[in-house]
């Protein structure tokens, strides 16, 4: 992977820190952005402990005001934008019929909203410059129905095709736009989902009553499983791949 800088949204805890240290480790300087401006520093004071260069810049994705001047002080403060990770992601559960208007738009405004905001901002300057990659992380309930996660799913859902579309539109300038999707991670957004110490095994075993067939490699990802699959997209061995969805999942959505 070339240095350069990288925007790396969600990126207060969970994947998107990780994918923040894993582009630092590859000698990329990541821009982590959250909304969430004092984890964002513990964020970035962890990685500085540990030799990796990082700058935080606090935003809401959802806002484009405040998108359009994120990029323009990453592009400012610290240079061309190289890569852009869009990670930031909120999950609220609950029966389709139950949800509140409320719940469905402040999803949307994260999921799908915000990774369109970011990316168009982005993007538009990776054209100048005929370079870049994007990479969406988005999730397998974007493919799979899952019971209580409408609206997290069908927002993911939104973001995958907006990528690719994005990709399709951004090929003829060699920008590459690509999706991973994950399932079940071990994350503060998956933890919250458990109730009691049973829940590991639960996600991993799955639940014939909500549908989930559980995961058949029997262990739940890690985030660095993840960032992994992020550095291959956005590197050069994925030189030739593009509009492309990787799931990263033990196979829990058995290949949809």
């Amino acid at each position: 992977m070339e240095h350069g800088i990288a925007i790396v949204t969600g990126a207060a805890g969970g994947i998107g820190a990780v994918i923040a240290r894993a582009l630092g480790e590859c000698g990329v300087l990541p821009a982590v952005v959250d909304r969430d401006a004092e984890r964002l520093d513990a964020v970035v004071g962890e990685l500085a402990r540990d030799g990796i260069k990082a700058r935080a810049f606090p935003c809401d994705v959802g806002a484009a005001d405040a998108v359009e001047a994120l990029v323009a002080a990453v592009e400012e403060e610290l240079g061309p934008v190289r890569y852009l990770v869009n990670a930031a992601g909120v999950l609220r559960l609950g029966p389709i019929v139950e949800l509140t208007a409320a719940d469905w738009v402040s999803t949307f405004a994260v999921n799908a909203a915000g990774v369109f905001l970011v990316s168009q901002a982005v993007a538009r300057r990776m054209v100048a410059r005929r370079a870049g990659a994007i990479v969406t992380v988005a999730s397998n309930a974007a493919d799979v129905p899952r019971v209580g996660m409408g609206a997290y799913g069908a927002s993911k859902a939104a973001a995958t095709m907006f990528t690719k579309t994005l990709g399709l539109e951004l090929a003829a300038a060699g920008i590459r736009c690509n999706v991973v999707a994950p399932g079940s991670t071990d994350s503060p957004m998956l933890r919250g989902m458990w109730n009691g110490p049973g829940g590991r095994a639960a996600t991993i075993d799955g639940d014939q009553a909500a549908y989930r067939v559980g995961i058949p490699l029997r262990r739940i990802a890690e985030p660095r499983d993840v960032a992994d699959a992020v550095l291959f997209l956005l590197g050069d061995a994925a030189a030739h791949i593009t509009m492309h969805e990787l799931v990263v999942d033990g196979g829990a959505a058995l290949g949809a």
